[in-house]
């Protein structure tokens, strides 16, 4: 007699699991069973309800379908992340120049990148001139879109054993083909100013403990809020989007600043009734116009990560950015707001920089 597996449930819906998956099920299962062949533990290992977050499009990606008020008038206060990170940015090349002054080093910062994406390319580039600008010296090792598993990790190891080199970021996404995981794995803590180790991120989840380094769009974000004045402890906050690389992180970011965080993913019923009951919204979905005017609370305070090229036959380049966040609609209802651009993009950088200086001062006990 086949004995019976319990399989995951949603409202009624039975949750698509991976195909690539199910085999590690099975091994769990099969490790897991007593005597009369019954499974002791049915739940499945948690990578095996690892499923994409496919966000359904909005229905409009233009604002005002239903307006807020007929005055339209902005009441929102914009949170100028331009203006906060060049202050940031004016602070860490002052202490690179102390420390080159001083003990003779500056922070070294490694990039890797894989293919030819335009969006990478142009990532790496600001990077690279923001590195230059504040005094850090910066590398990049640029990698064919085929280049194999090994020639990856031989670059990875070198910067590795470079003690001149204090940072090693390896750009997102990488091609199908390549395991972020396992490459984020070989990465030393010590050197992973992205943040994403997975000894980072544990570190960042428990209390009593400090990571190394904290992702940098997340440090960008909680910046932001502190030298805005946004008080945080005991606040209602939402997240919406659960990526490893800015939703999980945000919201474990914003619990140890003691907020009451709710996240919101693309499974999730209703998000609206969640979202308006926040006082702080922090919004990386990745859907443009995703968030609308009645989604907020009055009164709440927007963070809009998203950078979403929209098209625009009268722009330049055939193209606009815009948020996650109906902007217009928004800052009829909210008490502060994030642009898109020139909101968290600039501090993401910072945050890099930030975190490339702090990795360098660690290993030359610089104070």
């Amino acid at each position: 007699m086949i004995p019976r597996v319990a399989l995951p449930w949603r409202n009624g819906l039975r949750l698509r699991v991976p195909s690539g998956s199910r085999g590690c099920c099975r091994s769990a299962h099969n490790t897991l069973r007593n005597d009369d062949g019954r499974p002791i533990v049915i739940s499945p290992p948690l990578v095996s309800l690892d499923i994409p977050d496919d966000w359904a499009p909005s229905p409009a990606h233009s604002c005002f379908s239903s307006p807020i008020s007929s005055s339209n008038e902005q009441t929102a206060t914009v949170i100028d992340g331009k203006f906060i990170a060049d202050e940031i940015r004016t602070r860490i090349g002052s202490e690179v120049r102390r420390m080159k002054e001083g003990i003779g080093m500056v922070p070294g910062l490694a990039v890797i990148v894989v293919g030819h994406r335009r969006d990478s390319q142009t990532y790496v580039r600001n990077k690279m001139m923001a590195c230059a600008e504040v005094g850090i010296k910066s590398m990049v090792a640029q990698l064919p879109e085929d280049c194999t598993k090994d020639q990856l990790l031989g670059a990875l190891s070198s910067f590795d054993a470079d003690p001149s080199v204090h940072g090693i970021l390896v750009q997102l996404p990488l091609p199908q083909h390549l395991d972020e995981g396992k490459v984020l794995d070989v990465l030393r803590p010590e050197k992973d100013v992205d943040g994403f180790h997975p000894l980072n991120m544990g570190n960042l989840a428990m209390r009593g403990r400090e990571p190394l380094f904290i992702p940098c769009t997340p440090k960008g974000c909680i910046e932001m809020l502190l030298r805005s004045g946004v008080e945080i402890a005991g606040k209602k906050a939402t997240v919406i989007g659960r990526s490893n690389i800015v939703g999980l992180p945000t919201s474990l970011l914003l619990q140890r600043h003691h907020a009451t965080v709710s996240i919101v993913h693309a499974f999730t019923k209703n998000p609206e009734l969640i979202t308006c009951e926040a006082d702080i919204v922090v919004t990386a979905a990745g859907v443009p116009n995703l968030v609308r005017g009645n989604w907020l609370k009055p009164g709440a305070v927007v963070i809009d990560v998203g950078t979403n090229p929209v098209e625009d036959p009268s722009s330049e380049h055939g193209y606009r950015l815009t948020g996650d966040v109906c902007y217009e609609e928004a800052v009829q209802v909210a008490s502060a707001i994030t642009p898109v651009p020139g909101g968290v993009g600039p501090m993401t950088i910072a945050m890099l920089l930030s975190n490339t200086l702090d990795s360098a001062k660690r290993v030359y006990a610089f104070t």
